[in-house]
């Protein structure tokens, strides 16, 4: 029960996100940023975890949030080569 109350939220979220289409690059890293973090959280609460991690939590959710958002307004993403270098190219 209790995951269910958090995946509404997170879904939302999401889907709010994926509306973001007319915004400036500025103001999608900001709702990357917002919204990575808010998923973070969310990820967190759901797992029980203290305060330490939920603070961890939020940074990663952030970060991840920010390179998506800057990825999908540049519309490249990089890949690995697998032997540690990579290189950047169109998205799919």
């Amino acid at each position: 029960m209790r995951y269910r109350f958090h995946l509404v939220p997170g879904i939302a979220a999401l889907a709010v996100l994926s509306a973001c289409d007319d915004l400036t690059s500025e103001q999608r890293t900001i709702v990357g940023l917002a919204g990575g973090a808010a998923a973070g959280l969310i990820t967190a609460e759901a797992l029980d975890a203290d305060n330490n991690w939920r603070l961890i939590a939020a940074l990663a959710g952030a970060a991840a949030g920010t390179l998506v958002a800057q990825n999908s307004a540049t519309d490249s993403c990089a890949y690995a080569r697998g032997d540690g270098t990579y290189f950047v190219a169109p998205c799919p």
